[in-house]
């Protein structure tokens, strides 16, 4: 192409990058040429010699929460700009698997990560030593404050706050925290949010803090117990979607009537929310926003540019939807 077009083989290289430093004209003469002759540049070539994969890793802990494939669309919104693949990892809420992906990445085969970590992940050092080692690294969601790199999250302690009051507002006075066990971060942001809003209103009966896993039968007979006790809650506000519908399905089997018998909000981006009987109120996260954000975040710190300190810890607002699972009763 070069010898055809009398131009330097650096010059063809540019202008198909369509690079600034080559004019229009030029560039337009590559195009019409490359297009004539079936020309595609190649973009494993081209990552070798910049030393570069041109493929982000993203490590998530489940799929089944609608949250991450909501986060995941936000990422792809980003990457096909940059001429980025996306390589996804699950974790399946094991600490060791994500340790072990973590330490897989490092040989390479990415240019940087981006990772929402398990709720069994207590210990930090794997993530530590990625960002120790300079590899580009963004945690968004479930975070680690405590590790020096940027964390995009959503506004937990408020909207749980703001769930909490508006159960109480709906009158519920004996209102349960359905979190997940471990020390997640999310959940000890919703759980300092819930406990806030109890001790604004000056709840008479104690907190109820139930730990929750990740395994449905073990959820409903811990849920069967605090229902049969008496007095039993009148409220439920559950840090995940899988815990409201846990609630539904052991309300549906004790004959507890939602919201004349027990109130519930959840965490959940699920659009069938509004679908279940009664349609369930919810705080929606901004998750398409969040991958986006980690995203070109990401890609900053890939390209060496200079992260502005709101981009290190980012806040997103959430939103308070209420629906019929919170409705005053008569």
């Amino acid at each position: 192409m070069a010898k055809e077009l009398n131009l330097a083989v650096s010059t063809v290289s540019r202008a198909l990058r369509d690079s600034h430093e080559i004019s229009p004209k030029t560039k337009e003469r590559v195009r019409e040429l490359a297009e004539k002759l079936g020309f595609q540049p190649n973009p494993h070539a081209s990552s070798l010699r910049q030393n570069r994969s041109k493929t982000i890793a993203v490590i998530i802990p489940e799929i089944e929460n609608n949250f991450f494939s909501q986060v995941i669309n936000g990422i792809e919104s980003v990457t096909p700009d940059k001429g980025y693949h996306v390589l996804i990892y699950l974790s399946h809420e094991d600490y060791n698997k994500e340790r072990d992906i973590l330490q897989l990445l490092r040989n390479g085969r990415v240019d940087g990560v981006m990772i929402s970590v398990s709720n069994t992940t207590t210990n930090m050092d794997h993530i530590e030593a990625w960002r120790q080692n300079g590899f580009p690294l963004v945690i968004f969601d479930r975070t680690c404050e405590d590790v020096d790199v940027p964390n995009i999250m959503t506004n937990d302690a408020e909207m749980a706050f703001k769930a909490t009051e508006h159960l109480v507002k709906r009158g519920c006075k004996r209102i349960a925290f359905l979190g997940m066990a471990g020390n997640l971060s999310i959940s000890n942001r919703r759980k300092a949010g819930y406990l806030a809003a109890l001790e604004k209103y000056r709840i008479a009966a104690p907190p109820k803090v139930v730990e929750l896993t990740a395994k449905d039968y073990i959820n409903r007979d811990l849920l069967k117990q605090i229902f049969q006790e008496q007095p039993r809650p009148d409220g439920i506000f559950a840090a995940i979607e899988k815990f409201a519908v846990n609630t539904y399905e052991v309300c549906k089997e004790l004959n507890l009537h939602i919201p004349k018998d027990v109130k519930v909000i959840s965490f959940s981006n699920l659009q069938a929310a509004a679908l279940f009987d009664p349609a369930l109120s919810t705080i929606i996260q901004p998750a398409y926003d969040i991958g986006r954000e980690a995203a070109n975040i990401l890609f900053k710190i890939i390209e060496k540019k200079m992260l502005m300190p709101y981009e290190k810890k980012m806040i997103l607002p959430s939103q308070l939807i209420e629906r019929a699972s919170t409705a005053i009763t008569s």
